[in-house]
């Protein structure tokens, strides 16, 4: 009840700023849009899931001439993943930008963005999640759940850090290492011999210092805004899974918007999802050079090594399958090595 009091008041807050900003003057018959529409993240300004949100604030208000106004609201000012989530689908927030992996609790065949080792190259993902049948098909789980999807973007690949260096695939046993709250993730960890610990990322940091894990994994940009090269020597690519970035908007609020305006907020959408991901490119490259400055030593993972963990995810996939059913997961992997 105390986050669903506190997105009220701060919508209250937006709605009086901007009545007294636009109101005045006006004919009340001349359709102007009274407050900000809010977009919720709980990512940080640095990341590339800000750029996303940004980006797409920026474009519907450029795109509309300043007549559609999009307010961000970064670092889980307006609730957690789940919360949010909750608020978009009851219709208390219109839009949210995070990844898929908090979803699968909502829409469980998501999980086919969890499938590991199924591209060792990020422009193959990006083909199999743009494909026009794929994309179809998710935004249809999407519709059914009571969102609509928006757009999809990457921040490249998770990456493995550790204070051990990679050898070869014996490397993973035993690692104590940090995972998000996702079963399949877990799943995969296991199946290379690892030990997964799930963990809220605000703990990350605390718990390389303090030994509670040996290690974790994640897009570079976090590695390098969490300074998780003060704790951790390697960084090992494992490029298991794609870091995915959804913008989500609540079906009921694009329920009650004009053809104009969805075609604005489609739009903007399709042009913010290219910026994110040709952000991402240029931030992996920027933060990889920063972090060996930093002292960091970055491993790639040969052929052979990647083969193995590829084997070691069958396990995964059958489970994955079980859930997405055979066809989306073909549509997702179709073309993999």
């Amino acid at each position: 009840m105390k986050k669903y009091l506190k997105i009220i008041l701060m919508l209250v807050l937006t709605l009086s700023m901007t009545l007294a900003m636009t109101g005045c003057g006006k004919d009340d018959k001349e359709e102007v849009q009274r407050y900000a529409w809010p977009l919720a993240t709980c990512s940080t300004t640095d990341t590339i899931t800000h750029v996303f949100a940004s980006n797409f604030a920026e474009q519907v208000g450029k795109l509309s001439g300043g007549r559609m106004k999009i307010q961000v609201y970064p670092q889980s000012t307006l609730g957690g993943d789940r919360e949010l989530m909750e608020s978009v689908k009851d219709g208390d927030i219109p839009f949210v930008v995070m990844s898929p992996a908090p979803q699968v609790s909502f829409m469980p065949q998501l999980c086919v963005f969890d499938s590991p080792c199924l591209f060792s190259d990020i422009e193959k993902a990006r083909t199999a999640y743009n494909g026009e049948e794929f994309q179809d098909s998710v935004k249809d789980i999407y519709n059914n759940a009571g969102y609509e999807l928006l757009g999809l973007a990457d921040q490249g690949f998770r990456v493995m850090t550790s204070n051990d260096p990679f050898k070869d695939i014996s490397f993973f046993k035993g690692q104590k290492i940090r995972t998000m709250e996702n079963m399949y993730h877990i799943q995969f960890w296991k199946a290379v011999g690892s030990s997964p610990t799930p963990m809220s990322f605000s703990e990350v940091y605390i718990g390389l210092q303090q030994g509670t894990i040996d290690a974790q994994e994640n897009a570079y940009s976090l590695i390098q805004s969490a300074k998780l090269y003060e704790q951790q020597k390697y960084i090992v690519e494992t490029n298991a899974v794609p870091d995915y970035i959804t913008l989500v908007a609540s079906s009921d609020f694009m329920k009650d918007r004009t053809a104009e305006e969805k075609v604005i907020i489609n739009k903007a959408a399709e042009i913010a999802q290219q910026k994110a991901c040709d952000a991402a490119d240029t931030n992996r490259q920027e933060c990889k050079d920063q972090l060996e400055a930093d002292g960091m030593v970055i491993q790639e993972i040969d052929a052979k090594n990647w083969k193995e963990m590829q084997k070691c995810s069958e396990s995964v996939y059958k489970n994955i399958k079980k859930v997405t059913g055979d066809k989306l997961f073909q549509l997702y992997s179709e073309g993999i090595e």
